[in-house]
């Protein structure tokens, strides 16, 4: 396991960060975004889509739970369980489908589906840093 540490200064740079990010991941993997409300997830969700080429707009799937995108063949999840009162509700929407080989699935508040989401192959923390954020990443597998 790697640790990385970023301090981000601004929205751009937490765009900047994700867009790195997006060429990272194009392979696929599950990325935990963990942080409070305010943190930054969604900015650098969207900063990762736009890495993998996705130009349109990235809105928040606080109600729909999932929010897909398909981006040069690969399948991309951005789920938010902020809402999710039982883990056992994501089997309701057929969540292991989407953990297939090869698509990339990010999750905003990770910890409300345990035991149902699989282990994170990156895990990132972000925490309000003075005006900024800070970013911690750390990677499960390669």
């Amino acid at each position: 396991m790697s640790v990385e540490c970023y301090a981000l200064a601004d929205e751009a740079a937490t765009l900047a960060l994700g867009a790195e990010l997006g060429h990272r991941l194009a392979a696929g993997g599950c990325v935990y975004l963990e942080g409070d409300l305010g943190a930054g997830k969604t900015t650098l969700v969207r900063g990762i889509l736009r890495g993998l080429g996705h130009n349109g707009a990235v809105k928040s799937p606080t109600y729909t739970i999932v929010e897909p995108y398909e981006i040069r063949g690969v399948h991309i999840y951005h789920f938010d369980l902020y809402r999710l009162s039982d883990p056992e509700e994501l089997e309701l929407i057929g969540v292991r489908e989407y953990f297939d080989a090869g698509s990339l699935c990010l999750l905003e508040w990770p910890e409300r589906g345990a035991g149902v989401v699989p282990a994170p192959d990156l895990t990132i923390t972000l925490a309000v840093n003075g005006h900024g954020r800070k970013a911690t990443l750390e990677w499960g597998s390669d």
